[in-house]
């Protein structure tokens, strides 16, 4: 213990010291270093590559036209947009009353709001555009045109408006997110003048950028240049410009932002996701999109009636490696699907089951609804009475659907069930085999786009079995009653209920097999920032929060950082 007197008596001594001197220190020399505060200010220009053409700059005429409608997300404005969740926010539309029996919405709008050209947004701009939307000549589907010849729609005041419906309908604030044309330059047209007005060309809308200029080449318009608005309603935007370049595929586009023509690039394809993902410029945002690819089976049909027990269809749905398929055949870009309602979304509920990839389990399904392996030799699974296990999978004929209809038989034989497939454009799937009720199990893709309330009735309703789209013909009682007072109920929570319910029914039910929701994925240059985007009910809905964006940064020294782009 001597030994070690000495050094213990110097470490003692040194601390001290370290002390003394740590005390004698200045205060300041203490403070925590102080980093300038980054902030977005207005300035830069941000160039984005869109895939398609320029037709016309028109939200009644863009219903068939993506690249007009990126761009119009832009000019115009809603009554009502739709957040993330996919639940209705104010927009022109700053609040809004609902009558006990759900048949009378009343809106007022915001008396800030003006078109480009400063006339303001009246009711009357909302009642024009609603006609022309109704109009017999009008692209809109006949289901939408139709919809809106029911509604009655009453000018309280220049600021108010009135919808009567003739039944209570709770998706209705759905149908409200139509953008906007100015009554007071259109409002003597017919739909069939306003296809060919110039106002297409340079249009005046209320949104957060006005229209600026036409990029043209040889006489083509290859682009559109846009300028914040300054009157906008609501908080401006940052950026100074946003020029949208059209481009006839996806390949052309990534072309031109190794060229460095864009910064952005609107829809990133599985064709050039692999070279894309190697560029460390670029920031990419996926996001589920508003489709399901799924398997429907016909319920009411005498020759594939073991379609009607639920254990052979848990089976299939078992048999299928459906996360093998998503990697391989869309290299990962797609979440599996194991119900009708969209994650992500505020009617979704992750209670339900989940089916996962067990053939082993899916055999012994098969075994106990009676298919066994014939002791007298075959391949193909056969009950009691002589009936095999076999059926005819109707396929959309191009490259995306054709491998994957490949891979279902593939599963589904490796279980001893035999699958005929039968590819057919289209149109003609559902023309002739789904509308008809025509068929016995088809590979399709559900389509929901710009429908953000859930409302699963049209397609799994008792009554739109036979006329309607319930193609599988699911004839459920108990799931039928929870669709029909969702659909009359405006209260939220009473809706989610019923949801809910539904759900557990259909997956406990199973009248279909669920493969997977698609993604989108879209690029934007790691210099622009604030860039967000939640769950896409269209492609355009990544501009949802474009005033957020900036490219042009502002110290508290004073520093301003500017990223100047083509």
């Amino acid at each position: 213990m001597k030994k070690l007197r000495w050094p213990l008596l110097i470490a003692i001594i040194a601390l001290a010291t370290i002390s003394i001197l740590l005390i004698s220190q200045k205060p300041d020399s203490l403070q925590p270093i102080s980093i300038p505060a980054v902030q977005p200010v207005e300035g830069g220009i941000y160039s984005e590559g869109l895939v398609g053409t320029f037709m016309r700059l028109n939200p009644v005429l863009d219903y068939y036209n993506e690249a007009d409608r990126d761009v119009d997300r832009l000019l115009y404005s809603g009554m009502l947009r739709i957040d993330d969740r996919g639940l209705p926010q104010a927009d022109l539309a700053t609040s809004w009353g609902i009558s006990r029996d759900g048949t009378i919405y009343n809106f007022s709008l915001n008396p800030k709001a003006v078109w480009h050209d400063g006339q303001p947004v009246t009711s009357d701009d909302i009642i024009f555009t609603i006609q022309m939307m109704s109009s017999v000549d009008s692209p809109l589907p006949t289901d939408v045109r139709e919809f809106w010849k029911q509604i009655e729609i009453i000018r309280l005041d220049a600021k108010t408006v009135q919808f009567k419906l003739p039944e209570p309908f709770a998706p209705f604030l759905d149908y409200l997110t139509f953008g906007v044309l100015p009554s007071h330059l259109l409002g003597d047209l017919t739909l069939e003048d306003l296809v060919n007005d110039p106002f297409n060309m340079q249009p005046i809308g209320s949104g957060p950028y006005r229209f600026d200029h036409l990029i043209t080449n040889e006489g083509q318009i290859i682009g559109v240049v846009l300028s914040p608005f300054k009157d906008y309603y609501s908080r401006g935007a940052y950026i100074d410009q946003i020029a949208l370049r059209y481009y006839p595929d996806a390949s052309a586009a990534y072309a031109a932002y190794q060229a460095g023509d864009i910064a952005g690039i609107g829809n990133v394809t599985l064709d050039i996701l692999p070279q894309v993902l190697m560029e460390k410029t670029l920031n990419l945002y996926t996001t589920r999109l508003p489709a399901m690819t799924l398997i429907l089976l016909n319920l009411d049909n005498p020759p594939v009636k073991f379609f009607q027990d639920v254990n052979v269809r848990k089976a299939l749905m078992q048999g299928l490696n459906r996360q093998g398929m998503i990697d391989t055949l869309r290299t990962g870009q797609a979440i599996l699907a194991d119900g009708p309602i969209f994650p992500g979304t505020w009617a979704y509920y992750d209670g339900i089951e989940h089916y996962s990839y067990n053939p082993s389990q899916a055999i012994d399904l098969l075994r106990n609804a009676g298919f066994t392996i014939p002791a007298s030799g075959g391949d193909v699974r056969t009950s009691e009475d002589g009936t095999q296990l076999s059926f005819e999978l109707l396929y959309p004929d191009d490259n995306e659907h054709t491998p994957l209809a490949n891979a279902i038989q593939r599963d589904w034989a490796s279980l001893n069930v035999n699958v005929t497939l039968t590819a057919l454009p289209y149109d003609q799937l559902v023309s002739e085999h789904l509308d008809t009720r025509n068929y016995q199990a088809a590979l399709v893709d559900l389509n929901l786009s710009r429908s953000p309330d859930p409302d699963p009735y049209p397609f799994w309703h008792q009554t739109q079995i036979t006329s309607g789209q319930n193609y599988s013909k699911w004839d459920d009682r108990q799931a039928s009653e929870y669709l029909e007072q969702a659909r009359i109920t405006t209260d939220l929570t009473d809706r989610t209920r019923l949801y809910n319910n539904f759900q557990v029914r259909w997956s406990q039910e199973l009248p279909a097999i669920p493969l997977y929701y698609p993604v989108y994925t879209y690029a934007v240059s790691s210099e622009v920032h604030g860039v967000s985007i939640g769950p896409v009910f269209d492609p355009a809905d990544r501009f949802n929060h474009v005033t957020d964006w900036y490219l042009v940064t502002s110290h508290s020294s004073g520093e301003v950082t500017e990223t100047p782009y083509p």
